[in-house]
């Protein structure tokens, strides 16, 4: 599932990890990206201390064998982090999905987290570029999910996405338990308190934040992207 941040994906994940069926993998290729791109992010020491940084190594551990009684495996993936020079060989293996979300929400969420912001660290070009490298690549257009889409009917969207990517659907998908999982990232004290106190996927979103100044030049400009992807919604 390629996803920008700020973009719902962490309760994605925690949806399909509550199949019995699914071993969720979590954005495997943020120390990787952060050696490579020479970015600095909080919890950086944490983060290269809990994965490999060479991402041919990572697409290794991408293709390894599932755990026992595993038949699926959920992929949380960054956009940002998938760099042009990272090999992307691996990808034709998988079944792959697009998580999007309309940019003047991811902006207004990102800026709660981080002080600086572009289109670039939101992931807008990069989501769009994989989504013609994967599309090339597998013959085929991958699913779009669109975050405002599944708030507004969970399990409507879900059974869609699930037919999309030819696995069944599982009910169990709605809700979880809340609290820290032992899938999560490294990184999650700082991004992920909000998941760590939900149980399902909430209340529909409500009106979209009101950008001014850069962050609203930066939504014109990722809007172009959003709206191009939206059109391949399931």
């Amino acid at each position: 599932m390629w996803s920008g941040p700020r973009n719902m994906s962490t309760t994605m994940m925690r949806s399909f990890g509550a199949r019995a069926d699914c071993v969720a993998v979590d954005e495997p290729y943020y120390a990787a990206w952060l050696v490579a791109a020479e970015e600095v992010h909080p919890m950086q020491g944490e983060i290269l201390a809990s994965q490999p940084a060479d991402p041919a190594s990572v697409a290794e551990t991408l293709l390894a064998p599932l755990p026992e009684g595993k038949t699926v495996q959920y992929q949380k993936q960054m956009t940002h982090h998938m760099l042009e020079d990272f090999p992307l060989e691996w990808a034709g293996a998988c079944e792959h999905a697009f998580l999007i979300r309309h940019p003047a929400r991811v902006i207004a969420s990102y800026a709660r987290k981080m002080d600086a912001i572009s289109l670039e660290a939101i992931g807008f070009p990069q989501q769009a570029r994989l989504f013609d490298a994967i599309s090339a690549r597998t013959g085929k257009t991958p699913p779009v999910v669109d975050s405002d889409h599944i708030l507004a009917d969970p399990a409507a969207v879900l059974e869609r996405l699930c037919v999309a990517v030819g696995i069944p659907w599982d009910a169990a998908m709605l809700s979880w338990a809340p609290g820290a999982k032992p899938e999560d990232g490294a990184w999650a004290p700082h991004w992920y308190d909000a998941v760590w106190h939900s149980e399902g996927f909430g209340a529909e979103a409500g009106p979209l934040p009101v950008l001014s100044g850069e962050a609203a030049e930066i939504e014109k400009e990722a809007l172009v992207i959003y709206e191009r992807l939206l059109e391949y919604h399931v």
